[in-house]
């Protein structure tokens, strides 16, 4: 019984010193903020864009 115990506490140390899973969530939270960035600065360059092309419809008309 005792040898059940002591495998079962040796499965428990090993899974709570494994971090291959901490890397994944590592680069999926660094995915997401470059993909905030992204749309942020799109939403930005797309008003701009629309600004411009209203001075140039304005001016040409």
């Amino acid at each position: 019984m005792n040898t059940i115990f002591l495998k079962l506490y040796l499965k428990f140390q090993e899974l709570k010193n494994n971090e291959e899973g901490q890397d994944m969530v590592e680069y999926a939270l660094v995915v997401a903020l470059i993909a905030l960035a992204a749309v942020a600065s799109m939403q930005h360059v797309g008003t701009a864009l629309t600004n411009r092309f209203n001075a140039i419809s304005t001016a040409v008309g």
